[in-house]
């Protein structure tokens, strides 16, 4: 990884922006016109505290000409957060890994407004690690083992893996359930985003980009906890899987309908647990595999 000539701060790394061709006299400018809802006053205030400066070290200030091609770092203001009241666990730690079993509702990585509570960030904060990074993504909604690379020597080595699909990878799901599709089963199918909205993917016709094999764990009272095995790894995979088979996971709020947004509701967490992650470590060798210690249950049918 590339020495950012800002440091990281509460767990956050700065921000860059790379200055285009074009007319702006300085760069203080150009930033007020590409950041245009952040006041001068606020761009004063970190250029006189040096937190804006360039990809050489040197600060930024009100005066400085204007130079194209030039990258800019910079701290993004840290609003308050809401807390999402629930903890990560870490499993497992070493020279080369980090495994952690992530709650309901916490993003791996910081987005929208989520950025101190994000699971990447409360790790670096906590482990002080800034060159943490995640291997993979599972949703903000999904629970479960997500796996960190600590060292950025070894990172494509292990990024390898998931792309070459010698990751073996065990969801849970809570599902709606009738007694059918008879499990075992493989599903195959071609996703792509929808059209209609962004948050979505959807299955359309052409040659399967995705593959995942269902279990049957457990039913009763109208319930079923499957076992999920992804062969791949496309966006919403499970999600739009198991609503295409008629088992739309319990408390999905995308799936088989876009619900409207609205406050969230920590009782009601969505379903799908990434349960366990297995492979051979191509560092040491080591057959490594990562289970989480949280559980679904079976919903209880009311009295």
């Amino acid at each position: 990884m590339a020495h950012l000539p800002l440091p990281t701060r509460e767990g956050v790394g700065p921000s860059c922006v790379a200055l285009p061709d074009g007319p702006w006299p300085t760069i203080a400018e150009f930033l007020l016109q590409r950041f245009a809802a952040i006041p001068r006053s606020t761009w004063e205030a970190r250029m006189l505290s040096g937190e804006v400066v360039d990809e050489y070290g040197v600060p930024v200030t009100g005066a400085r000409p204007y130079q194209p091609r030039l990258r800019v770092y910079y701290y993004r203001s840290l609003e308050t957060e809401r807390r999402i009241p629930f903890d990560e666990v870490i499993l497992f730690q070493d020279e080369q890994l980090l495994a952690v079993d992530k709650p309901h509702f916490l993003p791996v990585t910081p987005v929208g407004k989520y950025v101190q509570e994000s699971l990447l960030v409360r790790l670096k904060r906590k482990l002080g690690l800034d060159d943490l990074a995640p291997l993979h993504r599972i949703d903000r909604e999904t629970a479960g083992v997500v796996l960190f690379s600590v060292q950025p020597a070894t990172r494509g080595i292990y990024h390898a893996l998931f792309a070459e699909r010698e990751i073996a990878k065990q969801y849970e799901a809570i599902v709606p359930w009738r007694g059918d599709p008879v499990l075992p089963v493989i599903r195959r199918s071609r996703l792509a985003e929808d059209d209609a909205h962004f948050m979505r993917m959807r299955e359309v016709a052409g040659e399967p980009n995705s593959e995942t094999r269902f279990e049957l764990l457990e039913a009763g009272d109208g319930w079923a906890r499957l076992l999920l095995s992804p062969l791949t790894g496309r966006r919403h995979q499970l999600r739009v899987h198991c609503a295409a088979l008629g088992m739309p996971i319990r408390n999905d709020a995308i799936y088989p309908e876009l619900l409207p947004e609205g406050d969230e509701d920590f009782d009601r967490p969505l379903q799908l647990l990434a349960k366990a992650l297995a492979f051979r470590d191509p560092v040491t060798g080591t057959r490594r595999e990562f289970k989480s210690a949280r559980a679904l249950s079976l919903p209880l049918r009311p009295k």
